[in-house]
């Protein structure tokens, strides 16, 4: 029996060997709709991965003021009131916004905290590519603003304040490429500046960040935010990660319902192809059964011809995934998943191979076009023989 299907097995090679030109064709396309599954996969697991670990350094809680179902500008007095809370282990407020530059159409993110404190920012030095935290009047760049405003070797530059006059800056320090996810974009700046670029008062933060002793009593403590200060916002960094994780899970299945709809296509496309043998493969076929072959070995010479294709189809579509996601950053796809800016960061994605993932595209390419192989194949090989030689 192990004889037998071995001899199945070479025959099924040659005979794809033969019709070269033919299974090239098909590979091709199917490894095509591989690729493009496999990238979109790959590319949204890297993307919310990226998002998770960097979501680690979040405040545990963000508390927002809310007017009319908008929000405004929060009281630094109620810092106060949320130092009554135990359990709290610090309290940051942030002044920040966007910046619209005219020159080149890109908009900035201003972020203003009290960045001298390093108690405020613990992670501040390991984001940075080079540089220090800056002083009044200094700021750090994201690797985009830096290129967006070309500036070269210089370290000064100006902003637009309200008024329309001019606020001078130097560049303290730069953030590193490997955080451009989140720093691409950002001018990070004391939030006294902040408070002057955007024309704030004192009294005034964009929110506040806390700061959880216990992460476990992050819901209890935002329950007590949410009682003493009723006009606010509360939002937990879970929160935020689920945001995340549905943001990349929408758009990702959005891109694979489009993929899918050229799977079922190509599915059908094969399945035609099988159920109208050429007069030369059902001649073939023929020539088998008047040989000794039977029905049930003539669709496992179908059945191992399918596994070739589809084997060697999914193994060079999987591959060249790889390559597209870990080494050009899923540049095809990036714009779908990451949103179109004028400033769009240089992602370095991680493509995690996790089996269960793999399983998934293979049952949704292969097995599909194995079936559609096959199954039709069935009734070309109840054929009689006389039937097809003549």
């Amino acid at each position: 029996m192990l004889e037998k299907q071995r001899n199945i097995v070479d025959y099924a090679l040659s005979s794809v060997w033969r019709k070269k030109a033919k299974t090239l064709g098909v590979m091709a396309v199917f490894s095509a709709v591989i690729f493009l599954i496999a990238s979109f996969q790959m590319t949204t697991k890297a993307l919310t991965d990226m998002s998770q670990a960097s979501l680690q350094h979040a405040p545990e809680i963000t508390v927002q003021k809310m007017t009319a179902g908008r929000q405004e500008s929060i009281p630094v007095a109620y810092i106060e009131k949320l130092n009554r809370i135990f359990g709290i282990r610090k309290i940051v407020p942030r002044v920040w916004g966007y910046y619209f530059d005219e020159a080149n159409g890109a908009n900035y993110t201003i972020l203003g905290v009290p960045l001298t404190e390093s108690s405020a920012y613990p992670q501040l030095p390991m984001t940075l590519q080079e540089g220090h935290p800056p002083d009044r009047g200094e700021v750090l760049l994201g690797q985009g603003v830096v290129k967006s405003m070309q500036l070269g070797k210089r370290r000064i530059f100006s902003l637009f304040k309200p008024d329309l006059s001019l606020q001078p800056f130097s560049v303290a320090g730069l953030f590193s490429p490997d955080t451009d996810f989140f720093t691409f974009d950002t001018i990070a700046m004391n939030i006294e500046d902040s408070r002057a670029l955007f024309g704030i008062s004192e009294q005034l933060a964009s929110d506040l960040c806390v700061y959880v002793a216990n992460a476990s009593e992050v819901a209890t403590i935002a329950k007590k935010i949410s009682e003493a200060l009723p006009d606010t916002r509360i939002v937990t960094r879970q929160q935020v990660q689920k945001t995340y994780r549905a943001v990349f899970g929408w758009r990702s299945g959005f891109g694979s319902i489009c993929i899918l709809s050229a799977l079922a296509a190509f599915v059908i496309l094969a399945w035609d192809k099988a159920s109208g043998l050429s007069p030369e493969e059902k001649k073939e076929i023929a020539i088998l059964k008047v040989i000794g072959w039977q029905t049930a070995d003539v669709l496992t010479l179908r059945f191992w011809e399918a596994v070739t294709v589809s084997s060697l189809s999914f193994l060079i579509g999987f591959t060249c995934a790889y390559l597209h996601v870990s080494f050009f950053s899923a540049a095809l796809f990036r714009p779908v998943l990451v949103g179109w800016s004028v400033m769009t960061p240089t992602l370095r994605l991680v493509p995690q191979l996790a089996l269960p993932e793999i399983l998934l595209i293979f049952s949704f390419t292969v097995i599909p076009y194995m079936a559609a192989t096959v199954i039709p194949s069935w009734r070309c090989a109840v054929i009689p023989p006389d039937a097809a030689i003549n």
